[in-house]
């Protein structure tokens, strides 16, 4: 039959296999749920924390234009969609009112972001839920991840700058190092953060090696973002009415945040198909239990039901039967 052809054509493949685990995983872990929930949170936080960053500006660069044009030119107004209208002077006002409503409003989304971030981390891993942070525990982890997270941030945004000064006294060097070497370099520290970031988001469970590939594919993606996001507000947003261009803004805002953590949710499950063997899968195992089951199916299935142990003395076995489509 043409489709048990094209299975063992794909298992014996690992350029199609791969990718196919890969895509099976984010199924069966509702990946599309679980990218929808941080794009909720980080919806929330991303603005309130800009502009409650902004609002402290305010008050610390008060008086000094210059430094508050360099401030402009490079964290905020680099943020996909948003970045310029955040990085406008007008922006950097600060008041009491406004911060104390964005700390308020950013601690929520951020404390969201980490968990959401955090559980997506574990289903990706099938860790069991007994061996995973209590409540308390889990929140104040979304805390360093957090405050990580900011230093990253720091960083790219230093990279950025020195890149830009780089480019500057580099330009008799021509297109070569302004095209590819500036965004190979930016690649890399991204990729570098996000490893470590989605090490130690799940407890560090797994060795730091296992965590490249994804976070390769997470950066990559990240870029893809950015230069698409560029593109949309120049094109499309520029030459719009006040209205049209606020709600294109909420919309690719929601857009980009949507992606963003649908290459995060993607990236992971790379990483743990690469790591636990997880391929190749049964063509057919999505779609009925008349499929001959794969090891790397027999592997994924029990990783699922032992992460729904929720006690410690608790002991979940998984048994399989003669699979209803073998000989």
């Amino acid at each position: 039959m043409p489709l048990s052809r094209a299975d063992a054509w794909q298992r014996r493949h690992p350029v199609v296999g791969v990718p196919l685990a890969v895509v099976y995983k984010f199924v069966d872990d509702q990946g599309v749920y679980l990218a929808v929930i941080m794009t909720y949170y980080a919806f929330v936080s991303i603005v309130p924390v800009m502009l409650l960053a902004t609002a402290v500006l305010g008050f610390l660069l008060d008086g000094n234009p210059e430094l508050r044009a360099e401030v402009l030119s490079s964290a905020v107004a680099g943020f996909p969609v948003v970045g310029d209208q955040l990085g406008r002077p007008e922006g950097l006002q600060g008041s009491v009112g406004a911060v104390v409503i964005g700390t308020l409003i950013a601690l929520y989304g951020s404390l969201g972001l980490g968990t959401a971030l955090q559980n997506a981390l574990h289903v990706a891993w099938s860790v069991p839920r007994n061996s995973r942070p209590n409540p308390f525990l889990l929140r104040l982890r979304s805390l360093g991840l957090l405050v990580a997270g900011g230093l990253s941030l720091v960083a790219v945004s230093t990279v950025s700058t020195v890149a830009q000064v780089a480019t500057g006294l580099a330009a008799d060097l021509g297109d070569a190092v302004r095209w590819v070497v500036l965004p190979l370099v930016s690649l890399l520290v991204v990729t570098v953060i996000v490893a470590v970031l989605t090490w130690a988001g799940v407890g560090r469970r797994h060795p730091l090696r296992a965590a490249w590939p994804g976070a390769l594919l997470i950066a990559a993606a990240w870029q893809g973002v950015q230069l698409g996001s560029t593109v949309l507000v120049q094109r499309n947003l520029t030459e719009t009415s006040s209205m049209n261009q606020t709600f294109g803004l909420v919309l690719g805002l929601v857009a980009v945040t949507y992606v963003a953590s649908l290459a995060l949710v993607f990236g992971v499950q790379l990483n743990v198909v690469l790591h636990r063997h997880l391929w190749p899968r049964a063509l057919l195992t999505p779609f009925t239990d008349s499929v001959s089951l794969t090891d790397a199916d027999r592997r994924a299935y029990t990783g699922y039901a032992r992460a729904q142990r929720h006690k410690g003395f608790e002991e979940v076995d998984v048994t399989f039967h003669d699979d209803p489509a073998g000989p």
